[in-house]
């Protein structure tokens, strides 16, 4: 059933138009024709909001969006979204299942044979097949996402015994590989959510101090977020103190922060969905001198990095140009598993584009091209000459590379 609003209500107005949507399932098709697929069955959250918008707490439950070869998508959903992908998607007819069902009963129906679904849903499901363009009497290759973390086990499992005669292609990373080059309109949206970061993190450094509770670091931070204009980003921000530095993706607690002691922050803000990430460390007192030392490397390697990125380079040669200023620095036993990784599109519960990370490895062949954004990151901890650690979105935009964030890279301290 085509559910399409003319109206924006007070949401957000939708980020691209007509013509920029088009271009993505095009290019979508392209790949499907050269694959030789019939449709595909897209479940990350992120591959669903680039191609039809639709942006909301929602992704909880399982989405698959139906894109076949010809005709309109179809887009499944609980059915209590029915308003939301009606105010926000306009690429897409709606098809809901209610919460004795699950997603694939709503999929096998509108893809087996086209009399049961008559049958079962009359002419709501009908309208629905039709968008399929009839293909549901002659499906042979269907690609699907194995590797998302929005298509949970039962899921792909009801849907493969249901759809025995199927010969299933793995698709994952077709969809994530167009999103890495950013478009004009895209690379915009990730400069405004450049300008939430920094906002978010002056004020997280502004409520750093002796006697800080983290929590209230946090708040402070997130007010800041939320009045420069972001929205609800895909990780909350880290904020840690000395006792719990080596805690990746851990954040706020109970912690206090005292003289002597260091608090890391990395955070980004969300704007439209597209995120800008930055890192910084912060010293409670004055900051010791083999940090201060550090940082300066931290600063140089991250310099590096930045002006190794052009396109055709590899995401090996950008990793090199950081890991060359590292050993020059004697620390040559140093070694990290990326220094820095593309970044995007993101929902909870990450900003890094999905259920991996696309980084800049020692050993990664991806090519670097014009349009992408990445997460940088100098990171030099546990080296036993002092710890620092500084983090920026970079954007290779059409003049070359840009650091779009801009708080401060050098030591911070703090009374």
């Amino acid at each position: 059933m085509r559910l399409a609003s003319d109206e924006a209500g007070h949401g957000m107005a939708p980020g691209f138009d007509e013509e920029e949507y088009r271009g993505r399932l095009d290019r979508v098709r392209e790949q499907m024709a050269a694959r030789n697929l019939d449709l595909c069955l897209v479940s990350t959250p992120e591959n669903i909001f680039y191609l039809t918008g639709l942006d909301h707490w929602g992704y909880f439950v399982p989405h698959v969006l139906i894109v076949p070869q010809d005709g309109e998508m179809v887009l499944v959903t609980r059915q209590m979204e029915r308003v939301t992908v009606a105010n926000q998607v306009r690429h897409a007819a709606f098809q809901g299942y209610e919460d004795h069902e699950t997603a694939a009963d709503v999929v096998v129906r509108l893809l087996g044979d086209r009399a049961r679904a008559q049958d079962r849903e009359g002419a709501a499901a009908e309208a629905v097949v039709d968008a399929i363009d009839g293909q549901s009497q002659r499906l042979r290759r269907i690609g699907i996402e194995k590797w998302s973390a929005g298509l949970p086990h039962g899921l792909a499992e009801s849907l493969g015994a249901a759809l025995a005669d199927v010969e299933w292609l793995d698709i994952s990373g077709l969809i994530d590989g167009f999103r890495r080059v950013k478009s004009p309109r895209e690379q915009a949206l990730v400069r405004e959510a450049a300008k939430i970061s920094d906002a978010g993190m002056a004020a997280a450094i502004d409520a750093v101090h002796d006697g800080a509770r983290e929590r209230d670091i946090a708040a402070e931070c997130h007010r800041a977020i939320l009045q420069a204009g972001g929205t609800f980003p895909g990780f909350g921000p880290f904020i840690r103190s000395t006792a719990r530095l080596g805690e990746e993706h851990t954040s706020w607690g109970d912690g206090v922060c005292h003289t002597g002691e260091v608090v890391f922050l990395e955070l980004s803000g969300c704007y439209r969905r597209y995120h800008a990430p930055l890192g910084r460390l912060v010293f409670v007192g004055s900051a010791p001198p083999e940090s201060v030392a550090m940082a300066q490397v931290c600063i140089d390697a991250f310099d590096a990095a930045v002006a190794a990125l052009a396109p055709g380079m590899l995401a090996r040669d950008i990793y090199s140009a950081w890991q060359d200023v590292v050993d020059a620095a004697g620390l040559s036993h140093y070694r990290r598993h990326h220094c820095g990784y593309l970044v995007g599109i993101g929902f909870p519960p990450s900003w890094t584009g999905g259920n991996s990370v696309t980084g800049l490895r020692h050993d990664s062949d991806l090519e670097i091209s014009t349009g992408m954004s990445f997460h940088m990151l100098s990171w030099l901890m546990s080296t036993g000459r002092g710890d620092y650690f500084v983090s920026n979105t970079v954007l290779l935009g059409p003049n070359g590379p840009e650091v779009l964030t801009r708080a401060p890279s050098g030591p911070t301290e703090k009374p």
